[in-house]
């Protein structure tokens, strides 16, 4: 992998831990673009559209949460990967990083060779993702009259109304109508999304599946007690 390919978004207002990760990250290889604020770091991100960003939670002018969302309403900025950097309790900074579209989480005092083997493992991800949509299936997947994925511009049409889905949402939505009807199991769901060497809470798919079912409905996306959850395609009354 050229790591030189790869842009990613620092935004942290202490100076000293963006010199730190901005050293690692670019003897590695990374193009590396840095902000001191969660503002300058939602202007900068849409300016260079970065593969990977990087978000101290607490900041002044805009926090890490409300950037985080503000990002992920900008449809360049979909497929962006978005760590956490957190000295907050876990399960606080998991649920509020969740609901705004975060991938995963780094915890402060930040370990140079943790963070560095994380965000090649989420870049990896990315790039087998890229690599395995196969083009001849095209980038538009017809599910019934009312539903379609529109895989290049992370769109769902539902009713004739566009409805703009976060990276991970958009991917989970992908994997459940890969297979319609098959019952996809909670370890099968972390193994295709976030990957067996990302760490995540036990309540983030919870979290992601009742943020798609907010914006989709419940009647696609039914819950297989204690296993896991599948795509229906539920049949129109006549």
């Amino acid at each position: 992998m050229d790591n030189s390919n790869y842009k990613i978004l620092l935004v942290d207002d202490e100076e000293d831990i963006l010199e730190f990760l901005s050293y690692n990250l670019r003897k590695e290889g990374y193009l590396v673009y840095t902000a001191s604020n969660g503002k300058e770091g939602l202007e900068k991100a849409v300016e260079v559209v970065p593969d990977l960003i990087v978000l101290d939670v607490m900041m002044p002018v805009m926090d890490g949460i409300e950037s985080c969302e503000q990002m992920r309403s900008v449809s360049d900025l979909q497929t962006s990967i978005i760590i956490f950097l957190t000295a907050r309790s876990e399960d606080y900074s998991q649920i509020a990083g969740l609901n705004v579209g975060a991938d995963d989480y780094i915890a402060k005092p930040i370990k140079p060779k943790v963070f560095l083997s994380k965000v090649q493992s989420l870049l990896r991800r990315k790039q087998r993702h890229n690599q395995n949509t196969p083009e001849e299936s095209g980038q538009v997947l017809q599910i019934n009259d009312s539903f379609v994925i529109d895989k290049e511009r992370y769109v769902v049409r539902l009713n004739k109304q566009e409805i703009s889905l976060p990276r991970k949402e958009f991917e989970l939505l992908l994997l459940f109508t890969s297979k319609v009807n098959k019952v996809f199991t909670r370890e099968e769901i972390f193994a295709e999304i976030w990957g067996s060497q990302v760490v995540v809470g036990d309540r983030t798919i919870d979290v992601h599946i009742r943020k798609i079912r907010e914006k989709i409905g419940n009647d696609y996306i039914a819950t297989v007690k204690g296993v896991g959850y599948k795509f229906v395609n539920p049949v129109k009354k006549a």
